[in-house]
């Protein structure tokens, strides 16, 4: 998975679903499109984001505004709206048809972006800034990684943010307001821990603010001695003086205002045109046009396959009991957990650094960005999934890292391990984000594409790579990967059942409870993270279902000259497209392989 950033550490996002991909700053004059019309349009956009996003900027190594927080007021809102209707006013002029292919795909992605955004916002997506598990309270303390301020004058844009952090928090409380003015609020239930999350930044030692500690040593020790004694006191003021103020601010907006204002109902349809809100999700994250009734279905259709091998697996290993005994099981036996933080995270690094040698296999192009493990930050993981990654910047300020949630070892099986590490970093997240990062030749709006079907479609195809990079020799890792596959097959059901179809939180964590081994504690966050966040679950199955298709034709249709490195490359070879795009992408694929 990867966190959901809102509104504080902000990339310009086509899907809205993800973190952008950091890149390195580019120069739009040297990359496609070649059509000069279309480039020059793409140019404009991407100025108006750099410009609107600071924080952006910063991730892609853009000077401009490093001292400053993006300004989401309400006008600033609108006027975004409006000027991204002029674009798509431009955009409107170009004859696409009579573009090249690669262009076509450049235009295709830019109308995405730009429709999305536009569909969000007259939605009044952006009067729920928050839920239970992203919003800028919960990822604001990541700015020092984003930042990672290494000289005098990164020091005190470091410092300049956090006194305009207050600023900040007013404009996210005054849409808030607006939501609960307009009937768009959160369900209650999934902002019960809210409050605690934000009070978890309300320290009363600077020192002790994450703002303070996740500053890297090593970049500290790059200044002058007497820099940073000057530095440093400025550095605590706008902490003590700034943020925490600002934290403890928004705390009690959500305490006294916020959650009781929250809605007792917990599906979209419930809110003002949710019908249509809903269905717009479902094609923001999946690319295609599906119905609720479709993704429901096919999810019981995945379900019962997957099933069937779960409980071969079963008979396999001898277990004296039915497939639900079993589950129950593996949820309870101490043998299938780790003791200690430490043990879960040498289990994954252990795992990952054998999988690295085997990527040539089945990949003709690695990327050159290193990746690294994680903690889940402690204040957020009671309430976050087992792992998620975060992207690199391919200005060597830093690598991608696998986060791995330590809280609650008995909610983290090690029969998940494998899978869960071949999704999160190779062959999923880091492999394809990376290579991404590092394309060439890319317009920066091209390379800061983020389709969650595409790219969590992708992670979960690469969880049934592991089997063919020789691993899952293990019954049980076996099962493990099934039951992974069965989380997500799941997610068709529950979050239609949920947001189209009137199902209550409980008959959620019912479906969970039977199709899944997850544990209880992860079913609960689960299906609370559906709750808040309405149709990004499709993504994954519907991705994996996607690839896994078009690799069986391109098997069934190429025969012996069907080589697995080149369809790979293949796929990871224009970053995270639409799934309509990759299709036609593959089969292009298969035309020249025939050649």
């Amino acid at each position: 998975m990867l966190p959901r950033i809102l509104a504080i550490v902000v990339a310009v996002s086509i899907s809205g679903s993800a973190p952008a991909v950091a890149i390195a700053a580019t120069n739009p004059a040297t990359t496609q499109p070649s059509d000069p019309a279309l480039r020059e349009l793409m140019d404009q956009v991407w100025e108006f984001e750099l410009n609107e996003f600071p924080l952006l900027a910063t991730d892609v190594g853009d000077p401009r505004g490093q001292d400053r927080l993006s300004h989401n007021s309400l006008s600033d809102l609108e006027r975004r709206d409006k000027q991204r209707g002029q674009f798509l006013d431009a955009l409107d002029k170009i004859d696409v048809d009579q573009l090249d292919r690669e262009d076509q795909v450049d235009a295709d992605l830019l109308r995405r972006k730009l429709e999305t955004d536009r569909s969000d916002y007259q939605l009044s997506m952006h009067l729920m800034p928050i839920n239970n598990r992203e919003g800028f309270h919960i990822s604001f303390p990541e700015l020092p990684r984003l930042m990672n301020p290494s000289s005098v004058g990164g020091f005190e844009n470091y410092i300049a943010r956090l006194n305009d952090f207050p600023r900040f928090v007013d404009e996210q409380i005054a849409l808030l307001q607006g939501g609960i003015d307009a009937g768009l609020v959160q369900p209650a239930i999934i902002m019960r821990d809210s409050v605690s999350q934000a009070e978890a930044h309300v320290v009363e030692d600077p020192e002790q603010s994450l703002l303070m500690k996740n500053l890297a040593e090593e970049s500290i020790a790059k200044l002058d001695e007497n820099d940073w004694k000057r530095i440093r006191p400025e550095l605590i003021q706008a902490i003590e003086t700034s943020v925490v103020p600002a934290y403890q601010k928004f705390a009690n907006y959500l305490r006294q205002t916020y959650v009781p204002a929250c809605r007792g109902s917990i599906a979209a349809r419930a809110l003002p045109n949710g019908r249509e809100l809903y269905q717009q999700q479902i094609l923001k994250f999946t690319t295609l046009e599906m119905t609720p009734e479709e993704l429901h279905q096919t999810g019981i259709q995945e379900n019962a396959r997957i099933r069937k091998q779960m409980d071969a697996i079963r008979q396999r290993v001898e277990f004296d009991g039915d497939l639900k005994a079993f589950l129950q099981h593996l949820r309870t036996d101490p043998k299938f957990y780790a003791e200690t933080p430490e043990q879960l995270l040498k289990e994954a690094s252990y795992i990952l650094k054998r999988v690295d040698g085997r990527l040539p296999t089945l990949f003709g192009k690695l990327p050159r960005t290193p990746y690294g493990i994680r903690e889940v930050p402690a204040y957020v993981a009671p309430q976050t999934t087992s792992a998620y990654y975060w992207p690199p910047a391919t200005d060597g300020s830093r690598g991608g890292f696998y986060y791995i949630n330590t809280y609650n070892l008995s909610a983290r099986p090690l029969y998940q391990l494998q899978a869960l590490s071949f999704h999160e970093a190779v062959p999923g997240h880091h492999l394809q984000l990376a290579l991404q990062a590092e394309l060439e030749g890319l317009h920066p709006i091209r390379k800061q594409s983020n389709f969650t079907a595409f790219i969590e479609g992708w992670a979960l195809y690469s969880e049934k790579l592991g089997g063919e990079l020789g691993f899952y020799k293990d019954p049980y890792q076996e099962f493990g990967r099934l039951s992974m596959e069965a989380w997500r097959a799941s997610r068709l059901v529950v979050d239609t059942g949920i947001h189209a179809k009137g199902w209550t939180r409980q008959q959620a964590i019912d479906y969970m409870n039977e199709n899944t081994a997850l544990s209880q504690h992860n079913i609960v966050a689960e299906v609370d993270r559906y709750i808040g966040w309405p149709g990004q679950a499709l993504g994954y199955k519907v991705g994996e279902l996607f690839i896994s298709k078009l690799r069986a034709r391109a098997e069934q249709e190429l025969g012996d000259e069907f080589d697995i490195r080149q369809f790979h490359d293949c796929v990871l070879s224009s970053g995270s497209i639409p799934l309509p795009v990759l299709e036609a992408k593959v089969d292009q694929y298969i035309s020249d392989a025939r050649k």
